[in-house]
């Protein structure tokens, strides 16, 4: 037996805008989605990457264009945009509601099967739980870097990630535990037998020359790296990307008040290399380091 579907009228509110006002209000940044749980197509003006791929992508941060573009990035709690003209049309065709978990602090394990909540029951702390066509949402309180396939059956949804809004659940949401972070660790390392990526010698440091709008002294900056970069290089086994991550995400909260710049992307540069120098491949050591600062900053420096 079919559901009918309701027939919206002109000028009446699409059904999913007022979810997607709801969860913004709430501070959770929204997107609309099309058939088949995927987002929206790229506006005109970046259709076929005419925009170049948008270089923010790379390096997170928000959508800008007017339109719904860039999955993910796109997703707001600005009300004004979501009711937009430029929005209108878009809602009226979305098939449900997604929502950014990271740019709410939150982080998903996803699970897609019932293997994979079991072992969802047996290894993680109970928390928020929403029910899933073939499994379970577990929500938790903490962003990180997300990942795919981190064991079967489970995806890792956060920074640079969409979840689809399902519903409220049931329970209380628990912090983010270690064994979240040490899944996603595992993938970030590399065997010792098989070599690591090396860092540019060409790349710059840190100095105090660069950061002209800082108002912290260069020992102050320069300890800071120090004691972070020997953090990262402590983890020769595992977990070097997830340090590498906390570190970023630890600088750039320190240099919040500052008018900038800063040097951010030095600074950057010297953590990344630390974590490839005990076995991270490079680019998951760049894409731990960028989300630790836009975990922190909301963008990159």
């Amino acid at each position: 037996m079919t559901h009918p579907t309701p027939i919206r009228r002109d000028g009446e509110r699409p059904l999913h805008l007022g979810t997607a006002l709801f969860l913004a209000a709430a501070g959770v940044p929204v997107l609309p989605l099309r058939a088949g749980k995927v987002p929206f197509g790229n506006c005109p003006s970046c259709t076929s990457n005419a925009c170049g791929g948008r270089p923010n992508m790379k390096t997170p941060g928000p959508c800008t264009c007017p339109l719904v573009c860039h999955g993910w990035a796109a997703a707001t709690t600005d009300t004004a945009v979501l009711s937009s003209t430029a929005w209108a049309a878009t809602w009226q065709h979305a098939e449900t509601v997604a929502y950014h978990p990271g740019g709410a602090g939150l982080t998903v394990v996803d699970l897609d099967d019932a293997d994979a909540v079991a072992w969802a029951r047996e290894s993680l702390p109970p928390t928020r739980t929403v029910p899933t066509t073939r499994g379970e949402h577990w929500i938790y309180r903490g962003a990180m870097r997300s990942a795919n396939h981190v064991r079967p059956g489970v995806d890792i949804k956060s920074l640079m990630a969409y979840a689809r809004w399902i519903g409220t659940g049931t329970g209380s949401m628990a912090p983010l535990p270690p064994i979240i972070l040490a899944l996603v660790a595992r993938e970030e390392t590399t065997p010792p037998r098989q070599g690591v990526d090396s860092s540019s010698p060409t790349r710059g440091t840190w100095d105090r020359s660069v950061a002209t709008g800082c108002r912290h002294t260069g020992t102050y900056v320069q300890t800071g790296l120090q004691r972070g970069l020997a953090r990262i290089k402590a983890h020769p086994d595992s977990g070097a990307g997830t340090a590498a991550y906390g570190v970023a995400r630890f600088l750039a909260n320190q240099h919040n008040a500052c008018p900038g710049p800063c040097g951010l992307g030095l600074l950057g540069q010297q953590i990344a290399d630390a974590a490839v120098s005990v076995g991270v491949p490079a680019p998951y050591a760049q894409r731990a380091v960028a989300n630790g600062f836009h975990s922190a900053l909301g963008a990159t420096a």
